[in-house]
């Protein structure tokens, strides 16, 4: 798949289980927006991923992606420890200057 360069770093990281890379690829004031919760900042994201990944012990592989309403909406499809999986996530990223300004994990 051809992603925007901080999107492909975001799957990049995820897959190799690098926080800072995947906090490197959003603005210093992005927001995440998952499991009812919200996540500002570099610092907030990187803690909430880690959370993630200590908690779900999950890995998300790209199934496609789509432009919608100036977004990039990728399905995932995202194993790992939690009830259900494997399930397909929808990722709505809007970027700006190159890096994630907001992510919506649903």
């Amino acid at each position: 798949m051809n992603f925007p360069p901080a999107i492909a770093a975001y799957f990049d990281a995820e897959q190799h289980r690098d926080a800072d890379a995947l906090a490197a690829s959003f603005s210093d004031d992005a927001v995440v927006a998952d499991e009812g919760a919200e996540h500002r900042g570099r610092a907030a994201i990187r803690d909430w991923w880690q959370a993630a990944k200590t908690k779900y012990r999950h890995v998300a592989e790209p199934l496609d992606a789509t432009e919608a309403d100036g977004a990039t909406v990728v399905h995932a499809r995202v194993s790992g420890d939690f009830p259900g999986s494997p399930a397909t996530l929808t990722f709505v990223f809007t970027l700006a200057g190159g890096q994630i300004s907001r992510l919506e994990i649903g």
